[in-house]
């Protein structure tokens, strides 16, 4: 397609002939016009007609040179526009205006040009989407406008499309200044081809430098030619610090092969080169390497390169290491696992087993590995067992550990937790690993523990029935006291009264053991020396145990003081040897042994915990029929004898119990059917003053109790209060007496200033009797207060105001004697 004129056609040697000819018509028509105009202008017809038909004759034959100088002009231009059509590139011929001289399909296609759309500035849109294209391309035209060819690679990019690749060429054309011709050709395949091809090269180059191996090459001389980025990391360099740097093979080897060639690793060389050496980096660092080498000799065999590999092996040997370390790590763990740990085959077959469980079962490992495991359970829970582990190792996971007895020459009894554990057999079939916690002690600690919360119950039971009968037996023995005032020996009631006092002192006794049981008894420890003490039990003990049983006394020597309450101590002793004397009824030894006992760390005893500490040991043995195992666990429990109805109360052995508890001590029996008896007692050795406390006489005179003064009696049990003021008033004191601490607070406000002494109940309903000398002391501060109860003393002396010593205690059941010694002692300061 042809959209301008061409310019005149020029030749390179003068005037084409066809020139001459047009020039000669083109004068024989001027010349005939001018004789034509002269002829007219003259008047002349002959000239007018002459110059007319000159002019004639030139202007036809102009016209047919005309005619058939279009001809051919179209004839070459549908030439030039057939070539350039075949053309598979974009054609363009601008002018120097920049207006289309003549463009191809294949141009309009590939800028996409619209109707009426001039084609280059439907290439420049096109380019327009991308900055730097229509940069490059702005700069083409203007190199081309000045007359300079130019060429550029630039990007189109189409929404919703892949970006495609123009290449624009831009050809000046000679003699007409201005002048373009522009080619325009889709590359788009060839640059993704080079694409794909710079990044599979690009991986290819990736891979060999960054493989998990060394690889290099080295010439004749040793020199490197080449050298991959993991290699030189390893050698703490850059490829090109040896590529670059002339750097030779021997140069990284810690020791290079002697009698060698410069390109050998090892001595002796080869075209084929393996082995393990060891490399040193430019910073200095070592590491063992696999090296495999292939010499390659030129055609000619002047020239020498080499393909090398090099393996690392400091992973390698760091694996093994770790593998190494984490199989002792687990073969220690196995073996000093503190619970016992056994592999079982697919056929149910002890493979493996580690210390811990040896020792749990008592066997050695020859005597159990290669051995059923049901072999080692008790038979009667054989198939419970198979039938769980064949459970588990079907891939069903146990709802919680089983509770094994297991034969082990002993008691044993195990939490077994089984797991499945596959390829443990010779076939890769699933076995079990089983995982074992003796349970043995926890069981006896359990039934230990519900003993223990039995006596303790039976204890708070014990406490709570002795504080009524102590307000009973109160009354009882104060009102024989009151009885005996009037009734002297000689008189007929004398003995009646007697009688009741001295069994109401049996019960008083009976209720004694049971707060001594319940731990709920006042005590009042001093600080003595054992030997002491039972230097002065030693005649009364001598009586009690009789002439057929032997006595020995055995005293440790610079025995540590203890701090108890002696009549308390006094009743364990005697307690024990007349339990061990009933044990030797047809005679036998009876030893009463002390001495000083060290605990360094905690020691269990039993289902006790003796803390590190100094303790004085007192124990006493018989040589008697011993105690069953089945009674060992119940001998401290009140009303539990193994006596004959009516030869004992069972309260002995639970008063030693709770005297010894009570006191902070231990006590503990040794013993078998046949060998005897053993009792020891561990009492915590006094750290305080060294200097003992004289031992009581048991035995005091008597003395007198009457004394003057004002007491306040406070008591709600009405029998109680009732001989209590008249054995205080027998005794030549005044009394006030109330029921309750609402009344004593009312009476105190009258007669408090003549009040000296203070005797409360200790519980009592609405205010208490703590309460209620709180109260008083808030009016009067220097008041002296007896506290009586059932109760112990312990029970309520922190309530007190900071344990004041203005407080006194006296327990319940207690004897006029008791009641005016005490009252007369309080008074007397």
């Amino acid at each position: 397609m042809v959209e301008g004129a061409p310019g005149p056609a020029r030749g390179r040697g003068g005037a084409a002939p066809g020139a001459l000819l047009a020039a000669a018509m083109q004068l024989a028509a001027i010349g005939g016009l001018a004789a034509m105009a002269a002829g007219l202008a003259l008047d002349q017809e002959a000239l007018a007609w002459a110059g007319t038909a000159l002019a004639t004759a030139g202007i036809v034959a102009l016209g047919v040179r005309v005619a058939r100088l279009r001809r051919r002009v179209a004839h070459d231009e549908a030439l030039l526009t057939g070539a350039l059509e075949g053309l598979g590139s974009g054609q363009l011929v601008t002018d120097a205006a920049g207006g289309t001289v003549f463009v191809n399909s294949a141009f309009r296609t590939l800028v996409d040009a619209a109707p009426g759309e001039a084609p280059l500035q439907a290439l420049e849109r096109q380019l327009g989407s991308d900055p730097d294209s229509l940069s490059e391309f702005t700069r083409v035209r203007e190199r081309a406008r000045a007359g300079v060819p130019a060429a550029a690679e630039l990007t189109v990019l189409r929404e919703g499309r892949s970006p495609e690749w123009r290449r624009v060429q831009a050809q000046p054309i000679s003699d007409f200044p201005g002048a373009v011709h522009w080619r325009v050709e889709d590359i788009t395949a060839r640059r993704e081809l080079e694409h794909v091809m710079l990044r599979e090269q690009a991986k290819l180059v990736d891979f060999m430098d960054h493989a998990p191996v060394g690889f290099f090459s080295v010439d004749q001389d040793g020199i490197f030619l080449f050298v991959n980025a993991t290699l030189a990391k390893w050698l703490g360099c850059t490829p090109r610090d040896l590529v670059d740097a002339g750097r030779t093979l021997h140069d990284v080897l810690a020791s290079p092969p002697r009698n060698a060639k410069p390109y050998d690793l090892f001595d002796g060389g080869g075209l084929e080169q393996r082995g393990e050496l060891t490399m040193r980096g430019l910073q200095g660092r070592r590491f063992q390497a696999s090296a495999a080498q292939t010499v390659v000799v030129s055609d000619d065999g002047r020239t020498v390169h080499t393909r090398s590999v090099i393996r690392d092996l400091t992973p390698e040997r760091e694996w093994q290491e770790a593998l190494r370390l984490s199989e002792q790590r687990f073969q220690r763990f196995f073996e000093d696992a503190p619970v016992g740990i056994a592999l079982l085959n697919e056929a149910g077959v002890l493979s493996e087993c580690n210390h811990a469980f040896l020792a749990l079962i008592g066997a050695e490992g020859p005597q159990v590995i290669g051995r059923p495991f049901a072999d080692l359970i008790e038979p009667k829970e054989r198939d419970m067992v198979a039938e769980r582990l064949t459970s588990v190792v079907r891939g069903h996971d146990p709802d919680a550990p089983l509770e094994v007895r297991m034969t082990a020459g002993r008691d044993l009894v195990v939490q077994l937790y089984a797991r499945r554990l596959g390829g443990v057999g010779s076939e890769g079939g699933a076995g079990l690993i089983l995982h074992f916690i003796d349970m043995t002690e926890r069981k006896n600690l359990e039934a230990q523990f519900a003993q223990s919360q039995k006596m303790q119950a039976v204890g708070q039971l014990a406490g709570g029935v002795a504080h009524d009968f102590n307000n009973l037996l109160t009354a009882m023995i104060g009102f024989c006291d009151l009885l005996l005032l009037r009734h002297k020996p000689g008189d007929q009631s004398f003995s009646d009264i007697m009688q009741i006092k001295q069994n109401a002192n049996r019960a008083a006794n009976l209720v004694r053991q049971l707060l001594a049981f319940s731990r709920q008894q006042t005590l009042q420890p001093r600080i003595l020396n054992v030997t002491d003490v039972l230097a002065e039990l030693s005649n009364l003990l001598r009586r009690l145990i009789g002439e057929n049983i032997e006595l020995r006394m055995l005293h440790g020597r610079d025995l540590g003081l203890i701090k108890v309450d002696q009549n308390q101590l006094e009743q364990v002793i005697i307690n024990l040897v007349v339990n061990a004397r009933d044990a030797m009824p047809g005679g036998g030894k009876l030893t009463v042994a002390t001495s000083n006992y060290t605990v360094t760390t905690p020691e269990r005893r039993e289902h006790e915990i003796i803390p590190a500490g100094e303790y004085v040991s007192i124990d006493v043995i018989d040589t008697g029929h011993g105690i069953p195992k089945e009674n060992l666990q119940r001998i401290f429990e009140p009303f539990f004898s193994t006596k004959e109805v009516g030869s004992g109360t069972g309260l002995g052995l639970s008063t030693v119990y709770g005297i010894v508890r009570q006191t902070g001590g231990f006590i503990f029996v040794d013993s078998a059917p046949g060998e005897g008896a053993k009792f020891s007692i561990l009492l915590p050795r006094h750290q305080g003053e060294s200097k003992p406390v004289e031992a009581e006489p048991r035995e005091r005179r008597g003395s007198d109790l009457t004394g003057s003064g004002t007491i306040l009696l406070v008591e709600d049990e009405d029998a109680v209060r009732v001989f209590s003021a008249r054995a205080l008033r027998n005794k030549g004191y005044q009394v006030v007496e109330a029921k309750n601490g609402e009344a004593a607070m009312q009476l105190l406000t009258t007669e408090g200033a003549k009040v000296d002494l203070l005797i409360t109940d200790v519980v009592m309903p609405q205010m208490d009797g703590p309460t209620l000398a709180r109260n008083v002391r808030k009016m009067r501060p220097d008041m002296k207060v007896i506290f009586i109860s059932g109760y112990a003393e312990d029970r309520f002396k922190d309530e007190l105001d900071g344990g004041d010593n203005a407080a006194h205690f006296l327990p319940k059941p207690f004897s006029l004697k008791q009641l005016a010694s005490k009252v007369k002692e309080v008074i007397k300061g």
